[in-house]
């Protein structure tokens, strides 16, 4: 009896050993998987024999067999791609999938990043699952639910001039000049240039002249080269859109301005409110320095700075996304936002997630339930952009192990082939 037995427990050995190195050859198949993550398999002792009429009792082993078959999350190493839609988890959780994979429409998960963006400008992976993320607003504030994150495609509405900010140095000493609309530059003592936007993202060249009327007095008047492009205008003649006056102190501060506006873009809104800031005047309690000043400098005068808060309408011409997975866009008319923001998943027992290929996780009944939320908070890793997780398998531990379970196969084969010789002695002894 003992010798069968030791004969089904050599087989055990030997079936241990297989799925051993059926476990090391997966994980070396998948050196170069991305996102792969390692497994070893646990064993454990089979059910002791009781041995009857020894002295002390005692208690013989039936073998082993396979416990589990663990799978190690730790973190691969990154390597830089370049290419911005790959991404790499620097921490823990998972990338959120959905779709149809094999028939089954579902939600899966996986640490392999290589995302592109598809014809209908989602982020899908190479079996075309979307990459599951918040939205964005117009404005780029990430709110919403989870969903497809779609990121291509998007488009930037032209937003309109409401304020035009200059600031410049005026020479006390230029001469005092009568105004002439017809013939502005001739009249003015200094200009400076801007360009605005209506409601349809239309550009215009607005030129803002200024004349010296009296001792620290000047007017200002905001024109456009081409009537034509009002409401009302004359064509091929400068017209006026705002104007106004201003005084300043004996020390050059800027003390008082007015303006008034009239600005009717043709076809677009109007009309257009629009503001012209020249700085903090001292009739209204500011310093009368951040902005327009009169005072003698060595280019006489001078513009200093000038901005505007419109823009053109514009379309995407790249993306980056940062290490929170926030996607922001860059539109061809210079403005940059938030698309939307990539969702990560963690568990409580992520070792406990089934594998169903395709580098594709599913959730399992031991592995709890996901904690979804955004990167680099919740203790969920971080982004890495224009990178890719590597493989966690270490080659020269595998084969180290490989070799340790063929000569556990090689030891087991002994045992059965023992047996058996001993077997053989016994079927001898009748002869």
């Amino acid at each position: 009896m003992s010798l069968l037995t030791s004969l089904n427990t050599g087989t055990s050995g030997l079936q241990a050993a297989s799925q051993d190195l059926n476990v090391i050859g997966d994980n070396i198949a998948n050196a170069n998987t991305v996102g792969f993550k390692a497994s070893r398999a646990a064993f454990q002792d089979a059910l002791l024999q009781q041995v009857i009429g020894a002295p002390g009792g005692g208690q013989l082993g039936l073998g082993t067999n396979l416990q589990t078959i663990q799978r190690l999350i730790t973190q691969g190493a990154l390597s830089n791609t370049g290419q911005v839609t790959d991404l790499a988890i620097q921490g823990s959780g998972f990338f959120l999938t959905r779709g149809n994979y094999n028939g089954a429409n579902g939600q899966y998960y996986t640490r392999a990043g290589q995302f592109s963006i598809d014809k209908t400008g989602y982020l899908v992976n190479p079996d075309a699952l979307r990459l599951q993320g918040y939205p964005a607003d117009a404005s780029g504030n990430v709110q919403g639910a989870l969903g497809d994150l779609q990121v291509g495609n998007a488009t930037e509405l032209a937003t309109p001039t409401s304020e035009i900010t200059m600031k410049a140095k005026l020479d006390p000493n230029a001469p005092i000049l009568t105004w002439d609309p017809l013939n502005p530059t001739t009249t003015s003592n200094f200009s400076a240039s801007v360009t605005a936007y209506d409601s349809l993202g239309q550009s215009y060249d607005v030129t803002v002249y200024w004349n010296r009327t009296a001792t620290g007095a000047w007017d200002w008047h905001a024109m456009v080269p081409d009537g034509a492009v009002l409401t009302g205008g004359t064509p091929g003649q400068p017209e006026e859109i705002a104007d106004g006056a201003m005084t300043f102190d004996t020390q050059g501060r800027l003390d008082t301005h007015t303006q008034t506006s009239n600005f009717n873009p043709l076809n677009a809104v109007n009309p257009q409110a629009l503001t012209f800031n020249f700085g903090d005047e001292l009739a209204s309690g500011g310093t009368g320095l951040d902005g327009v000043v009169q005072n003698i400098g060595g280019n006489g005068n001078e513009l200093t700075f000038t901005n505007q808060d419109g823009y053109s309408a514009g379309s995407l011409a790249s993306i980056q996304i940062n290490n929170k997975g926030e996607v922001l866009g860059a539109f061809t008319n210079g403005r940059t936002r938030v698309l939307g923001q990539v969702a990560l998943a963690d568990f409580e027992a992520a070792d406990k997630l089934t594998r169903i290929g395709g580098n594709l996780l599913a959730e399992s009944s031991d592995s709890g339930q996901p904690t979804i939320g955004a990167p680099s908070a919740g203790g969920r890793g971080a982004i890495a952009a224009g990178a890719l997780e590597q493989s966690n398998v270490d080659l020269a531990d595998q084969f180290v192990r490989m070799i340790g379970a063929q000569r556990s196969f090689q030891a087991n084969s002994k045992t059965i082939t023992t047996a058996d010789q001993l077997l053989g002695e016994l079927m001898q002894l009748k002869r």
